[in-house]
């Protein structure tokens, strides 16, 4: 699993990314993730691809953008300081997805009131 943690300037999602995957190793899963910028989604190679909070207003442009499932974070994320409840997050993600999620453009948000 490849998962992209995306926020504005890189620097949020570089803390996110790395306890997720720290999360995740400790729950037995061998997965990669990287943090970028919204610019750096297009040339991505990602299964997912997570949207930091502040990024809500332009979800619906950046899922258009790419062919990859994208979740939108809660805007608590960057206080999970051992990335467990970031890779709750990922797994209700991909429980939501569609069977091929890998050609689904369309994850439901995770976030409360979000489109």
């Amino acid at each position: 699993m490849r998962i992209l943690v995306v926020c504005g300037a890189g620097a949020s999602s570089t803390f996110v990314a790395q306890r997720l995957r720290q999360a995740a190793t400790a729950a037995g899963r061998d997965w990669q993730t990287a943090a970028g910028t919204e610019g750096t989604i297009s040339s991505a190679f990602a299964d997912l691809i997570l949207i930091g909070p502040h990024l809500a207003e332009r979800l619906s442009v950046i899922r258009d953008a790419t062919d990859t499932p994208v979740a939108l974070l809660p805007s608590d994320v960057f206080g999970d300081r051992d990335g467990t409840t970031t890779l709750a997050i990922v797994d209700a993600a991909l429980s939501a997805a569609p069977p091929d999620a890998a050609t689904s453009t369309h994850l439901p948000s995770t976030a409360k009131g979000t489109p």
